[in-house]
């Protein structure tokens, strides 16, 4: 009988296989009505997948980085946004290509919720504390369908077969283009910008980001610095710094994820990790789980 360890392209196949056919369905469903009513159901898919694909080829869920992980690695994967978040939207906000609207946004919600504003800054602080922490929890429930496929599944096999740079090129490559026909044929996109300039951005901003996301789940050897990390962006960059931004015109094609603002950022985050690659050692010994490799690490 074979090792299954040493089927890794296989395994990956099939778990991609099985991504995209799930996705098929919710992607028909997208490019009739509005991506967001499927939004859920969709970032499920890849952990489906990976659950599937994991219990087929090794009959057990261990090794997907279930273990929690150590305060440095969670601190870093929640503040990683908060920190690229705002060096971007405070350039944008500072040279005009965006203006900070933060009491506009509160007036409407208040008119959104038929309440009277008598304390504007109250509202805006509690609005951006109750994103940047009940919000995250709430995003991390999607993040967490997502990352069991990515970064619970996907990585972990990339990486017994390739190096740590091409492990974060191949994954965010994948990822992009599993995104790309809501992108296309949905709403999930920046209005007032091309979509092809939209997705050229995204693309970029998603390889990029890939080498922060590899790096930390193999540093840690959990799964849940990934889903922190996804939820944080999610909720800082999407809840928070997006809608407190007003357009003056060329904003759309600077901020959120499809603009280049993010896009750049991300290099520059994609090379400072790319830097700390050698402290990764192990990550392609052949049949060992990841878990298997961070005990090798903390013990060398």
């Amino acid at each position: 009988m074979s090792d299954p360890m040493n089927m890794p392209g296989k395994r990956i196949l099939v778990f991609l296989c099985l991504t995209f056919g799930f996705s098929s369905v919710f992607y028909y469903l997208s490019a009739q009505g509005s991506h967001y009513g499927y939004s859920l159901y969709l970032m499920w898919c890849p952990g489906v997948a990976g659950v599937i694909t994991q219990w087929i080829y090794y009959r057990t869920l261990r090794g997907m980085g279930w273990q929690w992980p150590k305060k440095q690695y969670m601190l870093l994967s929640y503040g990683l946004p908060l920190l690229y978040g705002m060096l971007v939207y405070a350039f944008v906000w500072l040279t005009g290509l965006g203006q900070f609207v933060p009491f506009e946004r509160v007036q409407e919600m208040a008119g959104q919720l038929h309440v009277a504003v008598r304390s504007p800054m109250l509202l805006l602080v509690l609005y951006i504390l109750g994103n940047a922490t009940i919000g995250v929890v709430i995003n991390g429930v999607a993040a967490l369908g997502e990352e069991i496929g990515w970064r619970g599944f996907l990585v972990p096999e990339l990486s017994r077969k390739y190096s740590f740079t091409a492990t974060a090129i191949i994954s965010g490559v994948i990822w992009a283009l599993w995104h790309s026909p809501v992108i296309l044929f949905s709403d999930y996109n920046m209005e007032g910008v091309s979509i092809w300039y939209g997705l050229a951005c995204f693309t970029v901003m998603v390889v990029s980001s890939c080498f922060a996301y590899t790096w930390l789940r193999l540093k840690s050897g959990s799964l849940w610095t990934a889903v922190i990390l996804h939820a944080s962006h999610n909720a800082l960059i999407q809840a928070i710094f997006n809608p407190l931004t007003g357009n003056t015109g060329p904003t759309p094609y600077v901020i959120g994820e499809f603009g280049i603002g993010l896009a750049l950022a991300m290099v520059v985050i994609a090379f400072l990790f790319w830097q700390r690659r050698s402290e990764l050692p192990g990550t392609r010994l052949i049949g060992q789980t990841i878990q298997q490799v961070s005990i090798v690490r903390e013990t060398v």
